[in-house]
């Protein structure tokens, strides 16, 4: 901002007024000295550029809006980041790295849709559609269990996990890019399809890691439920639409003129910044000392018919309450459909020879609808008192539930969309109840692991309503009557947890809403509360 000083440094600085003559802090100063600190800008005259005046053009006049406009949205964007304290609790430091993720995850879903993802939703032949569900799908039931226990002895070096996460991926947009046949605008199989898993690893490992990260950088004067709304309205803003849409247009460039993968680019360029941005993340996120792990399951150990074991057998560990079991039931539920609905409409539109504006519709349709209720939904969740939270997620598991059978019953895209508006809005809720209920009933030494152990199970929901998408029959009711059939034993089961007790032993809400440690060693009784 070379016109604008507003101090003796030559730029203004964030946040301080302009007190100069002129209430227009975006004017260069009026002093008699401005043509001799800018002799680039001043007239030839000697006479106008001894008084500081000259000649107002029109390509002078589009920089200066340009810049003001430029500045003016940079302000913007540096307020709504550094809002809270979040510039010295280090969260602004994490938002970054999250808007890369979003980012990258964009530009690889341009960069892969005609070759992978749209190529195996044509429904043409039931072995690729087999192979596309065994090399990207199944494996995250066996990966997604494993993550969250990692983080639980990950002691140090979480920023490099993050980084490495970014890293790794710019290593397989390279192969891909050395890969790609631009004759026929695809890659070879044997590259393509490990690629691509080992792309949505990474992904789904960042999303652990960030999770765990979170607690350890949030602003004293906000909870978790704020700052998770914060960190996904900034992913979705600033790395699914506006990075999206530059690796859409960089794709169409690359391709059209130079029969190259431009969203591969856009993958190498972000995953690098990824990288370099999570490095910045302070350093007391690797403080691990005094953090007790969580644990699903629960053990009564006032029940005298139980053995405890000797002191030492193993460490302590922190049970999750009634309420987080609840939340944690609802809201794999609802990801079980934010999951089907993924996929399935994609292999929807391919699976009926519709012509492309007819595939354009049903895709645009519902992924507006996703989109809408996404936003809202984390708008709503940013306001909401969420005082009992499992409540609410009892009642966002309801109406998912009965729009998926609503769907199943009428058969059609109006329903379909519609469920598609209430799923994404009631998991974005839901999802902060539990966020909530994570901060409320646990001590802040085991919120770390709850959050990384919590998001392990959403992705493995996530991967198990996927495969149903991919699996069934591409008509709507038989796809919407499949999930539905899952969505049903997941709401029992959760409104089971929330009375107390439980379909499956130790997994339901047969235990007090607070729980204390399960300490081995001292037998530690756990401590009971009321429900909420």
């Amino acid at each position: 901002m070379a016109h604008y000083p507003a101090d003796g440094a030559g730029h203004i600085r964030p946040g301080v007024a302009y007190t100069g003559p002129s209430n227009n802090r975006y004017l260069p100063p009026l002093d008699d000295d401005w043509a001799a600190r800018h002799p680039d800008d001043a007239r030839t005259d000697p006479d106008q550029a001894r008084d500081g005046a000259y000649r107002i053009t029109v390509t002078r006049a589009a920089a200066m809006r340009s810049r003001e406009m430029g500045s003016r949205m940079y302000g913007l964007v540096h307020r709504a980041a550094t809002a809270d304290g979040a510039d010295k609790s280090g969260l602004t430091a994490l938002t970054w790295p999250v808007v890369a993720n979003f980012a990258v995850d964009a530009a690889m879903a341009v960069a892969l849709a005609n070759t992978l993802f749209f190529a195996a939703a044509t429904a043409e032949s039931k072995s690729r559609v087999a192979l596309y569900l065994l090399i990207t799908i199944a494996p995250f039931a066996v990966i997604a269990p494993v993550i969250g226990p990692a983080l639980d002895r990950l002691q140090h070096g979480r920023r490099v996990a993050l980084a490495m996460s970014f890293g790794l991926r710019t290593v397989l947009a390279l192969i891909l890019i050395a890969n790609y046949d631009s004759a026929t605008g695809s890659f070879p199989a044997w590259v393509l399809y490990p690629a691509a898993l080992a792309m949505m690893v990474l992904s789904k490992s960042f999303s652990v890691l960030r999770s765990a990260v979170t607690p350890r950088v949030m602003p004293p004067s906000i909870d978790l439920v704020r700052v998770n709304s914060r960190l996904t309205m900034f992913g979705l803003i600033g790395g699914t639409i506006i990075g999206g849409g530059i690796a859409a247009g960089i794709e169409y460039v690359g391709t059209s003129l130079f029969a190259l993968p431009g969203a591969l680019f856009v993958v190498l360029v972000m995953t690098l910044v990824g990288a370099a941005l999570a490095m910045r993340i302070p350093s007391w996120v690797e403080v691990t000392a005094g953090e007790v792990p969580t644990t699903l399951s629960y053990h009564d150990q006032s029940d005298p018919l139980r053995r405890h074991p000797h002191p030492g057998d193993q460490a302590a560990r922190q049970p999750m309450g009634r309420n987080i079991i609840t939340s944690l039931w609802g809201n794999c539920t609802i990801k079980a459909m934010v999951g089907f609905l993924f996929l399935y409409p994609a292999f929807v539109a391919k699976a009926h020879d519709a012509d492309g504006w007819r595939q354009l519709a049903i895709l645009g349709v519902i992924g507006a609808a996703a989109g809408i209720g996404n936003f809202a939904g984390n708008f709503t969740a940013a306001r909401l008192k969420l005082g009992r939270p499992s409540m609410l997620v009892v009642r966002a598991t309801m109406a998912v539930t009965a729009l998926a059978l609503a769907a199943a019953i009428a058969g059609n895209l109006l329903f379909a969309a519609i469920a598609t508006l209430v799923t994404s809005g009631c998991s974005a809720i839901a999802k902060a109840s539990l966020d909530a209920a994570l901060q409320d009933d646990l001590p802040e030494r085991s919120r770390a692991s709850a959050f990384g152990r919590s998001e392990s199970l959403l992705q493995l929901a996530w991967v198990l309503g996927g495969a149903i998408g991919v699996l069934v029959y591409t008509d709507l009711w038989v796809g919407f009557t499949a999930i539905t059939a899952l969505l049903i034993p997941g709401l029992a089961q959760t409104i089971v947890s929330f009375e107390g007790g439980s379909l499956i032993p130790g997994l339901g809400g047969n235990r007090p809403v607070m729980v204390g440690p399960e300490d081995s060693g001292s037998g530690t009784r756990p401590s009971s509360g009321s429900h909420r």
